[in-house]
């Protein structure tokens, strides 16, 4: 009999937590993986929208989902932690209802490991209590931790998870001799690094999108941005590959909405994204892609934008950041002046529409003006694309790190939970309560744009 081994995605526990194509994309890649190596895998997903359990929860109500797979999570109201009792908004579990998980993990007989992801450190909240619970219904079981907020916060994980042990890298083959140290022994040999097999999306109660990597890791080192700390090497696939994958998922599953999870899905798309673009266009496939990772707009020619358009690109989100060029050098140096208005008219001349190009604006940086937002919408609007505001969250690590120790009130360095974006921990009072009016200005760009262009 193959020995089972348990994948758990946590709950979100957050003041605000949406679908935007959000997938465990690591945990799946490593499911696929172990199965690969003739392990029996049990997923669970705390955040399954389509859990049939979940009609059951009269007092839930349920999720309101949108076109492209897109929509809410499951909700229910819970008590703040301590640390962000002051804040004047409702604190929620996102996710299945605790019965419904308990009668999941129950399902799962004799696991010979538990292993468990996470994405954002202020999300800890949701790791520990999964992990709780799994280890009450599956006594003795060794529970390894991996994930963002284990690799970026390692003591706290170690502190305050539960887990058995955190796993620092991201090679599945690491995971391996960790496994062995457990007495949990692989049966098959493990695929060549040539030969990864796809991410198991169809362990999923559904496949309403399936998200892309075409690369690991970015060539930029922004200073917000963890990229560089959790991918150090930037690396690409073979675009045969990602053109395979493409097609298994339609094929055999009929998916037609894919998100590229790619941080620089363009650089040298010459040899790389182009070529994947030229073999759809000739296949003519009735699929749609998505970028909610944002693309570099630099990187951005006439000819990819046509490319993009004709292979049935709909969501495209350029990384600005600011357009307030005075503290362009302090974040990055992805974007010149120039050069974003450029991008904006090559997609809108390959015919893309305005409410089809997002920019994704950052608010609450340390030493930021609200007025410089402001600024930044507005140049957005003139370029001709959609203003996104996305709050900053100060990550450990990064450039900015120590500038965020230094101008927040909060202690950033021993509480996770106060990297939260929705607090705004890098900006005072005064200018936290300005975010109002920067939402209120968003949203008249963006029915602007709807009243002037057609939808698509």
């Amino acid at each position: 009999m193959k020995p089972s081994v348990l994948l758990i995605n946590p709950w979100i526990y957050d003041f605000a937590a949406y679908d935007l194509w959000a997938k465990p994309l690591g945990l799946l890649y490593l499911a696929g993986y172990l199965r690969c190596c003739g392990f029996h895998i049990h997923l669970v997903d705390c955040l399954d929208v389509y859990h049939p359990d979940m009609k059951k929860e009269s007092s839930i109500k349920a999720p309101v989902r949108r076109r492209h797979g897109t929509g809410k999570f499951w909700r229910q109201r819970v008590d703040k932690p301590p640390p962000l009792i002051h804040i004047q908004r409702p604190y929620s579990r996102y996710g299945l209802s605790p019965a419904v998980l308990e009668r999941e993990l129950r399902k799962v007989k004799a696991p010979r490991a538990i292993l468990v992801t996470s994405l954002m450190t202020y999300w800890y909240p949701g790791v520990r209590e999964v992990i709780t619970l799994a280890r009450k219904v599956h006594p003795g079981v060794p529970i390894l931790l991996g994930g963002i907020y284990a690799r970026l916060c390692p003591d706290h994980a170690r502190h305050c998870s539960g887990a058995d042990t955190v796993l620092m890298g991201a090679d599945p083959r690491s995971l391996l001799s960790c496994l062995e140290e457990y007495g949990v022994t692989s049966p098959s040999p493990p695929p060549s690094s040539h030969n990864d097999p796809y991410p198991a999306f169809d362990l999923m109660s559904r496949i309403d999108y399936v998200c892309l990597l075409t690369s690991t890791g970015c060539p930029y080192r922004c200073r917000y941005c963890a990229s560089h700390i959790l991918s150090p090497v930037f690396s690409k696939r073979d675009p045969e590959r990602v053109l395979e994958e493409i097609l298994y998922w339609h094929g055999r599953f009929g998916v037609r909405d894919f998100a590229f999870y790619d941080d620089a899905l363009l650089i040298g798309a010459d040899a790389h994204l182009a070529v994947l673009l030229k073999h759809l266009e000739r296949l003519k496939l009735d699929v749609r892609f998505h970028t909610p990772n944002a693309i570099h707009a630099k990187e951005i020619t006439p000819e990819i934008a046509g490319l993009m358009r004709r292979c049935g690109f709909k969501t495209i989100r350029l990384g600005l950041e600011t357009a307030d060029f005075s503290m362009r050098q302090a974040l990055d140096d992805k974007v010149a002046e120039g050069e974003f208005e450029q991008s904006v008219h090559y997609l809108l001349e390959a015919g893309f529409f305005s409410n089809q190009i997002g920019a994704y604006i950052l608010v609450g940086l340390p030493g930021q003006t609200v007025d410089s937002v402001i600024k930044t919408i507005g140049f957005v609007e003139d370029a001709g694309a959609i203003p996104y505001l996305s709050e900053y969250s100060p990550i450990p690590g990064t450039g900015l790190w120590d500038e965020a120790l230094r101008c927040s009130k909060y202690d950033l360095d021993a509480e996770p939970l106060y990297h939260n974006n929705t607090i705004l921990p890098c900006w005072n009072e005064t200018q936290r309560q300005a975010l109002p009016l920067l939402k209120k200005r968003v949203m008249e760009a963006r029915e602007k744009a709807r009243l002037s262009r057609k939808k698509y």
